[in-house]
């Protein structure tokens, strides 16, 4: 795994407005797609076209929380990350290796 990326769903995304008005918690599409165009600032390419091959949603993330996104490619191709809010996990991602096995 790399080093972890900083990620944060403000408090005002529009995903909010529908998603448990007065207990808003993050979408989980939400925490897929900052996670993705984080790690694709950090590699230095467009990596949009992750085909998610699986993802586990392992706590709710409130807005505003600081969060972290490790992530690594496998042997396959297959780029894996997981989403941390501090020492609690709370997504794991396996992204299709066709769509991500441009490694950096």
């Amino acid at each position: 795994m790399t080093s972890p990326l900083a990620i944060s769903i403000p408090a005002d995304h529009p995903a909010f407005a529908g998603h448990f008005p007065g207990m808003p918690i993050v979408p989980g599409v939400v925490l897929l797609d900052e996670a993705l165009h984080a790690i694709g600032v950090a590699l230095g390419r467009d990596i949009s076209d992750c085909r998610i091959a699986s993802a586990k949603f392992l706590a709710p993330v409130l807005p505003g929380q600081a969060l972290a996104v490790e992530h690594a490619f496998a042997a396959s191709g297959a780029l894996r990350f997981t989403i941390w809010q501090d020492a609690r996990k709370v997504a794991t991602v396996a992204c299709d290796p066709d769509a991500s096995s441009a490694q950096a």
